[in-house]
């Protein structure tokens, strides 16, 4: 187990690579802006779903603007304001947005770029969409906080049982993965090599982009052996809408201090916000 720390570095306060080329190309006023931070997985998965659904929207993924207090109770991001109603509206929390979004690009005829695929099977067929949920679901309720749990970890023991429920996570995702392929569900879900992004898909794909540096510089973390997961991973982190969202790996390898709830907590080793 690794229990590196990093001191005495510059820490990225602006996102990079292809991140940064992303938030440029989207840095005028439209009728949807996306509040984040340049290194928060909360954050990326609503930018890729963004990205995927061709949405047009402006990204600030640098700073905290006070307005952001008045979208989200905590400030805490994602947020999104909603400028194409009067007054604007606005939403917070990952998940949420990602199901407004979803709805909003079915019925939204005007989309701009790189695709028109829905994140979910169609509604004719509901089992299916059912079973992409229960995929996000072990996302939320397993994944995430076994990374968290792991990279919180501030002892040797508790940094093997961290790695442990780790993968014992991503072996969860792997079962629903695996039975939805053998029920013949193999449209959606990049699991299967002819499937497109899927909304498990993008509920996953931050934290095991992270789980290729944030855990390896932390923690040593390598991910399970296992050719079938390894290429699912490949596919996911160099899908071309998540690709665009993403920074150098320097960004996410080095925590930033007093630039994010979830950093500091992490960093403290205290319970996330």
């Amino acid at each position: 187990m690794s229990s590196q720390q990093d001191t005495g570095r510059s820490y990225h306060l602006k996102c990079t690579g292809d991140a940064l080329s992303t938030a440029q190309a989207h840095g005028s006023p439209n009728g949807i802006t996306l509040f984040g931070s340049c290194f928060c997985p909360f954050v990326q998965r609503v930018w890729v779903t963004l990205e995927h659904l061709g949405i047009d929207y402006m990204v600030d993924p640098y700073k905290k603007p006070e307005e952001l207090l008045e979208l989200s109770p905590k400030g805490l991001v994602p947020a999104i304001r909603l400028n194409y109603v009067d007054p604007p509206r606005s939403l917070n929390e990952s998940t949420v947005i990602m199901d407004f979004l979803e709805e909003f690009a079915a019925s939204n005829t005007k989309r701009s770029s790189h695709t028109t695929e829905s994140l979910f099977p169609p509604l004719s067929d509901p089992y299916a969409r059912a079973l992409v949920r229960l995929q996000a679901d072990s996302v939320n309720r397993s994944l995430v906080p076994a990374f968290y749990r792991y990279l919180q970890a501030q002892d040797e023991d508790k940094q093997i049982e961290g790695a442990k429920g780790f993968i014992e996570a991503i072996e969860g995702l792997v079962t629903l993965f695996t039975r939805a392929e053998r029920e013949g569900y193999t449209a959606y879900g990049l699991w299967h090599e002819r499937g497109s992004l899927s909304y498990a898909d993008v509920m996953a794909a931050p934290w095991l982009f992270r789980a290729t540096n944030v855990l390896k510089h932390y923690r040593g973390f390598v991910l399970p052996q296992g050719a079938r997961f390894r290429v699912y991973v490949d596919r996911v982190v160099n899908h071309p809408a998540f690709k665009r969202t993403c920074s150098t790996e320097q960004l996410y390898a080095f925590n930033r201090p007093n630039t994010s709830q979830v950093a500091n907590a992490i960093n403290a080793g205290t319970a996330l916000p």
